[in-house]
C-alpha cells in the first residue's frame, strides 16, 4: 500500500525503536506526528526526518502514563491528525528484573502506567477517528515477553502478555471497521532498554548484548514498515521477529 502523503503517529519516539521508525516512515514522504516525554530530541528528530522528506512533522512532549495529558493532546490535535492513517503504540518500557517478592513497586506502577495504561489511553484518543473513516492501522510494539516468561521478568512480562491480548481482542472490536490491528514482537533489541531496566547501569545493562549480534531499532522499523504497506485485504495480526542467535526469551547464543 502506498503510504506517501499519509499521516503516521509515532509514541515513545525520542529514541530507538520509535525513532527508527519515524525515519522509515520518512522514507515513504509521510507526514509524522513524533510523541514522548523527551521534546529536545524530538525536535532533532524532526529536523532530520524533514530534511529526509516527510511534508509536514508535528512534535509533542508527552508522557503517556498521565491521562489527563493524554486527552489535552488529542484535543490540542490539529482535525486531520485525530484520525491517523498509521498508529504506532511504541511507547514501553521495562524497570528491575527482582523476583516478585523482592520487586520495587514504583517499578511496577510505571510499566503499569507505561505499558498497559498508556497503550490503552493513546489508542483510545486516536481510534474513534479511524472508525469513522473507515479506515486505518494501530501497530503496536509488543515482545517475545508477551509470549514467553523468563526469570525476573514477572510484571514487564505480564504487561507484555496484555499488549499481546489487548492486540487481539482489538481485532474482533474492529472488525468490520476497516481499521487494522498489527503486533512486531522482538526479542533482544539494542537501545536504551536495559540501560533503564538497570536504572542506567550501562556496564550491566551493555553486557545484556555481548557475545551476539542483537536486532537493531531498524530492524523493526522494516517490519513495522512492512505491516503497513500490505494491501488492505491483508493483515499482519503479529510478527516475532527475533535475533538469529537467540531462540527464546531466555536462550542466546554467545561467541567466546
Amino acid at each position: 500500500m502506498e503510504l506517501c502523503g499519509r499521516r503516521v503517529v509515532v509514541t515513545g519516539a525520542s529514541s530507538g525503536i520509535g525513532a527508527a521508525c519515524a525515519r522509515a516512515f520518512a522514507h515513504e514522504r509521510t507526514s509524522l506526528v513524533l510523541v514522548a516525554r523527551r521534546r529536545d530530541r524530538l525536535e532533532t528528530l524532526a529536523r532530520e526526518v524533514e530534511a529526509m522528506g516527510s511534508p509536514e512533522v508535528l512534535v509533542f512532549g508527552l508522557d503517556v502514563r498521565d491521562r489527563a495529558a493524554v486527552e489535552a493532546w488529542a484535543a490540542a490535535l490539529p482535525e486531520p491528525w485525530r484520525a491517523p492513517d498509521v498508529l504506532v503504540n511504541n511507547a514501553g518500557l521495562a524497570r528491575g528484573i527482582a523476583p516478585l517478592h523482592e520487586g520495587d513497586p514504583d517499578d511496577w506502577e510505571q510499566m503499569i502506567d507505561t505499558n498497559v495504561k498508556g497503550l490503552l489511553r493513546v489508542s483510545r484518543a486516536l481510534l474513534p477517528g479511524m472508525v469513522a473513516r473507515g479506515s486505518g492501522h494501530v501497530i503496536t510494539i509488543g515482545s517475545i515477553a508477551g509470549h514467553e516468561v523468563y526469570p525476573g521478568g514477572n510484571v514487564y512480562c505480564g504487561t507484555k502478555h496484555f499488549v499481546a491480548a489487548l492486540n487481539r481482542a482489538m481485532g474482533i472490536d474492529l472488525l468490520g471497521t476497516g481499521v487494522r490491528v498489527s503486533s512486531v514482537d522482538p526479542g533482544m533489541v539494542e537501545t536504551e532498554f536495559s540501560l533503564v531496566r538497570f536504572h542506567g547501569d550501562a556496564d550491566r545493562a551493555g553486557k545484556v548484548y555481548e557475545g551476539f549480534e542483537p536486532l537493531h531499532p531498524e530492524d523493526v522499523a522494516e517490519a513495522v514498515l512492512f505491516c503497513a504497506t500490505r494491501p488492505p485485504h491483508v493483515n499482519v495480526r503479529e510478527m516475532i521477529l527475533m535475533p538469529s542467535a537467540q531462540a527464546s526469551a531466555v536462550h542466546v547464543h554467545r561467541e567466546g
